[in-house]
């Protein structure tokens, strides 16, 4: 049996992050667990830029924006295993790790930090009809093959689904030579952010074909071409409105997925909605000392907001591991209500907090000019004007605890239509 007080599962931007912190407040005897063959996670098959506006105010491409937090992680000489597996975690915070080098070790935590990251969800998923050729990807894996492996998807593409990676892989696929269709999207409006609809679709021509689905598949050995039709507003296909895209390639863009089986298995309690933990504003799940950040816990949109909150979860995390746990005071409840899907953290122990907390929300539509309105019970906190906000780009607001403790038991946010 090791003993440490903090262990990491996760060598990507939220690992690296909370363990860095958690070492600049005290805590030595921390352990990094990456299951792959290096430190960095998804950034370093990112090589677009956009990364690190908000933490080092300058544009910089995925495996820039890693380095600096890998280079800092070794300053700092944090233990870390690559190539290795958590098995399982218990609530009594005792893990099962597995290895080529290590072999199958057992690791007893103070504290453990969740920082798996998220999946792609795949064909199977979304039920598309039609045959199963080869040339089927997801974008994250074409991403992969594309940019560190060396290798071409292929050369005729239609892309599914809107988010963020498709968007990317759209613009990369045409920068490889590849012709790109279409982007075809379900919902009546983007999943991604604005920058990236201009950058890689509008600044390439690439057709954004909202409210449409793919409704086949053709393809023996290899993928031929999809059929794509107009939805509904139920998303049923609208007869008469198909179209036939000739293609050899197809890339799913169709949503990410947190990564909580580990969080399952140690009685962790998820969030229907987000798919990821519960957690209190420390970030600390239902099962004392095992906390939750980036996007194991909410999918974020912008690696800079992951920075943020890990940074955050590390901090909390090392005042567990050193200080006596204690009563938190009053609970505040968050509630997403009108226009809003989500809020994280779930509740908020008044005691814990020591000035202001930065809430994270998400639309469930697109709005424009709009107001936010926060609330504790019947009483508004705060009415901040928003002239466009949409389901892909997350929102962060910050609330003095004073405006919290005057109110009720409940912090509401919802959409207020109309109020400019």
């Amino acid at each position: 049996m090791y003993n440490y007080d903090i262990v990491v599962v996760g060598g990507g931007p939220a690992g690296l992050a909370a363990a860095i912190e958690a070492r600049k407040n005290g805590v030595r005897n921390i352990l990094v667990v990456e299951r792959d063959r290096e430190l960095g996670g998804i950034l370093n098959q990112c090589i677009h830029n956009g990364f690190g506006l908000h933490i080092f105010k300058e544009e910089l491409t995925g495996p820039e924006y890693a380095e600096r937090f890998i280079d800092e992680f070794h300053r700092l000489e944090i233990e870390y295993k690559l190539d290795t597996m958590v098995l399982n975690i218990t609530e009594d915070k005792t893990m099962k790790l597995v290895s080529s080098e290590y072999g199958l070790m057992h690791v007893k935590a103070k504290a453990i930090i969740l920082a798996m990251g998220c999946r792609e969800r795949t064909r199977g998923a979304i039920n598309i009809p039609g045959t199963r050729p080869a040339g089927i990807f997801s974008a994250g894996t074409a991403q992969r093959f594309v940019n560190m492996e060396g290798y071409m998807p292929g050369k005729k593409v239609v892309i599914l689904g809107s988010g963020d990676i498709g968007l990317i892989m759209a613009r990369t696929m045409v920068w490889e030579g590849a012709k790109v269709s279409a982007v075809v999207e379900l919902m009546p409006y983007s999943g991604g952010l604005t920058r990236n609809i201009v950058q890689c679709l509008e600044d390439f021509d690439i057709p954004l074909l909202l409210n449409h689905t793919i409704i086949n598949i053709k393809g023996d050995e290899r993928l031929e071409g999809v059929t794509v039709a107009e939805v509904d507003s139920s998303k049923k296909a609208i007869k008469s409105t198909e179209k036939f895209f000739e293609c050899d390639t197809l890339l799913l863009s169709v949503g990410l997925i947190p990564e909580n089986e580990l969080s399952i298995n140690a009685g962790i309690e998820l969030d229907r909605k987000t798919g990821g933990a519960v957690v209190n504003e420390s970030m600390e799940t239902s099962v004392a000392g095992i906390f939750a950040c980036g996007n194991v816990l909410h999918v974020h949109d912008l690696v800079d907001w992951v920075t943020e909150e890990s940074r955050k979860t590390g901090k909390s995390a090392a005042k567990y591991v050193y200080e006596q746990p204690s009563e938190g005071g009053r609970t505040i409840e968050t509630i997403a209500e009108e226009g809003i899907s989500y809020i994280v953290p779930h509740e908020i122990r008044t005691k814990k907090v020591e000035d202001k907390i930065d809430i994270y929300l998400r639309v469930d539509n697109i709005y424009e000019d709009v107001i936010l309105l926060i609330k504790t019970d019947s009483k508004i906190i705060k009415r901040i004007k928003k002239k466009h906000l949409a389901p892909g780009e997350m929102e962060s607001v910050s609330i003095s605890i004073e405006d919290i403790i005057s109110g009720g038991a409940k912090l509401t946010v919802e959409i207020e239509k109309g109020g400019q």
